[in-house]
Order: C-alpha cells, then sequence, then structure tokens
C-alpha cells in the first residue's frame, strides 16, 4: 500500500489516541532527541568540532559544558555524540566512558568503573599498581592498536563534574587533563556542570592542565518561544502519523489551545517560575494523560488541573491526612509561633496552649490524654512536618525536647480550608490572632 493511501485511512478514535500518546510520552519521557537542537546551534557546531579532531585526528581536547538545570546540556551532547558516530571510522574506533560525581564518589571506585566500560578487566587482573597515574597510564597503554604506534581515541564525559573536584586531591581530574596535556594517549575530557565558579574549586595544578574551554548554555528563552515550544512539543507529525485527518484536527486543536487566553496565563505562571523544559514536560505529560477516546483533544480545563498538581504543596496536602488532635497541635504551634516570633517550643508549651483552647470549650470530645498526645506529636515529627532544633535534644527529656515547625502559616490556613469535615471551633481556633 503507497505511503499516501496509509495517511487518508481513517483509524478508529482509540487507535488513533493510543498512538498520539505513544509519541507524546516518547517526546516527554524517553527525551527523544530532535533533529537538530534549538537555540544552541553555535555551542552544537563547536562542540562537534572538538570531538571530532579527537576521534579523527587524534588530538586531545578538555572542554566544560556549564548551565542551569534542565537547559539541554545533557542533550547537547548526545545529540554531539549522534552527529559525531555517523562516521565510520569514529563508530569503529571512538570509546566512551561516562561517569558521575553522584555515582563515583571517590577516585578508586572512578578508576574501577574506567576500567569496567574499556573491558579492560581481564588486563588489569590482580595487578598492583603504585599510584592513580600508573593504573590509568597501564590502560590507556592497554587500548593501543597492534602496531602500537596509535591509540584508540577515549571520550571521557564527567556528568557533575564539580562533585569531582571534591575528591581527595583532585586526583582523577589531575591526571585525565595531564594526559589530555601531553601525547600519550587521545582523550577528550567533557565535563557537565550546572555551577558557575566551577573553575575555582580547582586546584592551581589541575587548573593549569585545563584548556580553559567553556560552553555556555545561558539562553533563556522568551514568552512567545516558550509557547511556539508547547505547540511543537503536542503537535503531531503530519507525515508519519497514519490518520491523517485526525493529525490535522488534533494539530488544529493544539494551535488553539496555545491561543487561549486562559491557557496563555497558566503557561505564563510556569514560564516565570522555570524555563527549564523539564518541567514543562512534566506539564505536558500531565495534560496528555487526560486525553480519552472521549475527549480527544487537550483542552484549556486539562492544562489548568496540570498546572494545579504541579504546583501542589506537598507539605500542605500532607495536612489533609492528620488526625483532628494532631491537627490541633499544629494550630497551637502556630500560635506559639505568631506570638514568640518563631522560637523553638516544645510538647509541653504546645500542650499547655491545646489546654487553654479545650478550656474555652464546654465540649469534652477533645480531651485526650497525656500519652495520647504525646504519641500524636512523635507522628507529626515522623512526617517531619516538626523537627528537632539540634541532636543534643536525643539526651534531653521528651516532653522538653526543643522543635521548630516546618509549615508556615499560609500553608496551615490552605489546608485548614480544604480539609474534609474539619470542626467548626477547629479553624475558629486557627483563624484567631492568638491561641
Amino acid at each position: 500500500m503507497s505511503k499516501r493511501k496509509v495517511n487518508d485511512a481513517h483509524l478508529p478514535v482509540g487507535e488513533c489516541i493510543t498512538q498520539v500518546q505513544e509519541i507524546l510520552r516518547g517526546r516527554f519521557c524517553r527525551q527523544q532527541l530532535p533533529d537538530r537542537p534549538e537555540g544552541v546551534e553555535a555551542q552544537h557546531k563547536h562542540l562537534l568540532e572538538l570531538l571530532k579532531r579527537t576521534a579523527v585526528h587524534g588530538e586531545s581536547n578538555s572542554v566544560l559544558i556549564v548551565g542551569p538545570r534542565g537547559a539541554g546540556k545533557t542533550m547537547l551532547l548526545k545529540c554531539v555524540l549522534r552527529d559525531l558516530l555517523e562516521e565510520k571510522e569514529v563508530q569503529k574506533n571512538l570509546l566512551q566512558v561516562h561517569l558521575n560525581g553522584l555515582l563515583q564518589t571517590d577516585d578508586r571506585i572512578a578508576l574501577k568503573e574506567i576500567t569496567r566500560q574499556l573491558h579492560l578487566e581481564n588486563v588489569v587482573g590482580d595487578k598492583v599498581f603504585g599510584s592513580f597515574a600508573e593504573n590509568l597510564a597501564f590502560l590507556l597503554e592497554a587500548l593501543k592498536k597492534g602496531d602500537r604506534s596509535s591509540s584508540r581515541p577515549v571520550l571521557f564525559v564527567l556528568d557533575e563534574f564539580d562533585l569531582f573536584a571534591h575528591h581527595k586531591n583532585q586526583t582523577l581530574l589531575y591526571n585525565l587533563f595531564d594526559v589530555s596535556q601531553s601525547a600519550q594517549a587521545p582523550i577528550a575530557v567533557v565535563g557537565i556542570t550546572c555551577r558557575l565558579d566551577v573553575l575555582e574549586l580547582l586546584e592551581k595544578r589541575v587548573k593549569s592542565r585545563f584548556s580553559h574551554r567553556q560552553i555556555h548554555l545561558l539562553s533563556s528563552p522568551t514568552f512567545s518561544q516558550y509557547l511556539e515550544r508547547v505547540r511543537t512539543q503536542l503537535s503531531l507529525p503530519d507525515d508519519d502519523f497514519p490518520d491523517h485527518k485526525f493529525a490535522q484536527d488534533w494539530n488544529a486543536s493544539v494551535k488553539a489551545l496555545c491561543e487561549d487566553k486562559s491557557v496563555e496565563d497558566v503557561l505564563q505562571r510556569h514560564f516565570n517560575s522555570s524555563k527549564d523544559f523539564r518541567s514543562l514536560h512534566m506539564l505536558l505529560m500531565l495534560c496528555a494523560s487526560r486525553v480519552s477516546v472521549s475527549k480527544p483533544a487537550i483542552r484549556p480545563a486539562d492544562l489548568l488541573e496540570a498546572s494545579r498538581l504541579c504546583f501542589t504543596d506537598a507539605k500542605a496536602n500532607m495536612l489533609h491526612g492528620l488526625s483532628v488532635l494532631e491537627l490541633c497541635l499544629i494550630i497551637a504551634m502556630k500560635h506559639l509561633n505568631d506570638v514568640y516570633e518563631g522560637e523553638p517550643f516544645n510538647l509541653q508549651m504546645v500542650h499547655n496552649e491545646f489546654k487553654k483552647f479545650l478550656q474555652r470549650k464546654s465540649s469534652s470530645m477533645y480531651n485526650f490524654e497525656q500519652p495520647v498526645i504525646m504519641k500524636a506529636f512523635e507522628h507529626l515529627q515522623q512526617l517531619e512536618l516538626i523537627r528537632p532544633v539540634d541532636s543534643i535534644a536525643a539526651k534531653t527529656q521528651r516532653e522538653y525536647r526543643l522543635m521548630r515547625l516546618m509549615l508556615d502559616h499560609s500553608q496551615i490556613m490552605e489546608a485548614l480550608q480544604k480539609y474534609p469535615q474539619c470542626p467548626t471551633d477547629v479553624k475558629q481556633w486557627a483563624m484567631s490572632a492568638f491561641g
């Protein structure tokens, strides 16, 4: 069947929806690489040239990619590697070693990981090395080709680069930069970090061996670009989608959605709080998950609901699951905070504040024994709604341990409004100026 006929075929709506969700999930979750990275064309070209010089001509290089989280540093590197590996010679020769500062917490672990990724465990065997440099030199020597004249180029990618600077004596960084400076073996060291002051963390001997090449991803898009990004991320490819008519209707509905005033306001709020694409993908993923056969398009209401979920306060939500006693203790703490201007409190003070409330009420429904109140207080600590002021407090008697409330006034009041069947007198007590 010709491609034209496939596109003209009318599939059942359910099948179309399944295909739409598959395409959108691929974009938002698996982070499919774009054909060309948007807004970082110059940085892409620069990095590709650098790595090509290592992979093809055997020239050693070092470079840092710096930018805030979610700016697209890893995506840029992946796009460059994809383009680089299209060349047969590079694909055959280039070796890659990916290290992460959160996983390889010291140089010994990092060296083990380098050995594993280069498949040299058998070569190393039970050999004992005098120093880190000797071990690394041995690994690079083992990669030399049969004629002994040339080594295979190795690309070292150091994610969370700033954490490697905290390793003892910065041995790993020193040796990698030292090899990239000398003619021992062709290696490229690419560091990825979100710290602008990362060079200040390097020791003098490490800094002197680094090439000081930095690629900055600090482009902040305008709101119109952000809006266009939303439209392109939600749009379907006209050519590849099986049902051409459905794809056209979907794209028209996405265009109308982006022009809606309420949607613009929601997106403006997201844009003001975070311009990175990771949080945008999270928002759009929540919208896409609401599409079904009965609702075959994303509506403004879906985006508003997704936005509400993104901005929900987890701590305030936890308050909805507390018992009335625990809620009363939180309110007592709030009053103590108001009176003593944020000074720490202990269980005895909270209990006295709670007793004041009980004395004003003739009802005995809130009369609880001391052990019950103690248990409720400990539960609040387990939920991390309150925390001890310092570790020394552990030696103090439980009733007198100083605590701090980890919620602010607005979170408590918001939770009270949404608390299911909250007693009126408890609400009034919370709203009164002082307990």
